[in-house]
C-alpha cells in the first residue's frame, strides 16, 4: 500500500485502533514504552473518560455520528436501572451527555474557537503517518485547519489553571511534536474546564516541544530495546537509578 491508501484506510477507527494500525507506533504508546514497554499492545479495558471523551469530540466534529451512542437515564453505573439497561456494556449516562453538550455549546459560542474548528479549509479527525527516528508513527488530528496552518486539538479538563501540568503528565508534548511531523503546522489546544466551563487556548513554546521530542527519543530507545533487539532478555531487564 502507498502512503495515499494507508492513510485512508486509518480513516475508518477499526483500522486505526485494530490490527492494521497496531503496525505504527503513536503517542498513546509513550504512556507504555516510558513506564512498561512489556505492557506495549496490550488490550486496555474501556473506561468511562474514554467514552466521555469520544462523544465529546464527535458532538463538536461529526455530530451526526452521536446516535451510535447508547445512553442510559441513571444516577451512576452501579445501580440496578444501569445494570439492566446497559447489558453490561459501557454506556453514557445521561447527566454525562447534558454535560457535554453544555461544554459543546460553551466552545462553539467562543468565536475564536467556532473559526478555529470551522472556518476556512478544515478538515475533522484527519489520520496521518510519518517516520521518526527510523520507525513510522501515525495520528489522528482532531482538526487540520489548513486556512490557519494550524493543528487544532479539542480537550477537556477538570482544572485548566492546571492544564499545563496536564499536558505534561497526558504527554501533550510529545502530541504536538509527533503531529507537528506528521502534518507540517504547529498544534493548539483548545481546552474547556468540565467544572467552570471556562476555556482556554494553549499554544506551544520551543521547550514544549523539545521534551516531547525527549519523550520519543526514550520511548523509541525502549520499543527497539524490548522489541528489536536480537536475544533480548525482558526477565533479565531491570531499573537501575540513583535515589
Amino acid at each position: 500500500m502507498d502512503k495515499k491508501q494507508i492513510i485512508e484506510s486509518l480513516r475508518e477507527d477499526e483500522n486505526y485502533y485494530g490490527k492494521f494500525g497496531k503496525q505504527y507506533l503513536s503517542n498513546s504508546d509513550i504512556s507504555t514504552l516510558l513506564k512498561n514497554p512489556l505492557a506495549l499492545g496490550a488490550p486496555s479495558k474501556p473506561s468511562a473518560a474514554f467514552l466521555v471523551g469520544g462523544y465529546f469530540h464527535t458532538a463538536i466534529l461529526e455530530p451526526h455520528k452521536l446516535k451510535k451512542y447508547k445512553v442510559i437515564e441513571a444516577s451512576t453505573r452501579n445501580t440496578k436501572a444501569y445494570k439492566e439497561m446497559s447489558g453490561g456494556e459501557l454506556c453514557l449516562l445521561q447527566q454525562e451527555v447534558d454535560n457535554i453538550e453544555l461544554l459543546t455549546d460553551k466552545i462553539m459560542s467562543n468565536q475564536i474557537c467556532k473559526d478555529l474548528i470551522t472556518k476556512g479549509d478544515v478538515t475533522y479527525e484527519e489520520p496521518g503517518i510519518v517516520e521518526i527516528n527510523g520507525h513510522m508513527w501515525k495520528g489522528k488530528a482532531d482538526i487540520v485547519n489548513h486556512s490557519e496552518k494550524l493543528v487544532v486539538d479539542l480537550k477537556t479538563t477538570n482544572d485548566i489553571s492546571k492544564f499545563k501540568s496536564s499536558a505534561w503528565k497526558y504527554n501533550y508534548d510529545s502530541q504536538a511534536y509527533i503531529y507537528s511531523q506528521i502534518f507540517g503546522y504547529e498544534l493548539i489546544f483548545i481546552a474547556i474546564d468540565k467544572n467552570t466551563h471556562q476555556i482556554g487556548l494553549f499554544d506551544c513554546s520551543t521547550e514544549f516541544i523539545e521534551r516531547g521530542i525527549d519523550k520519543v527519543n526514550r520511548a523509541t530507545e525502549a520499543f527497539e530495546l524490548f522489541y528489536q533487539t536480537e536475544n533480548f532478555d525482558a526477565e533479565q531487564y531491570f531499573i537501575n537509578k540513583t535515589l
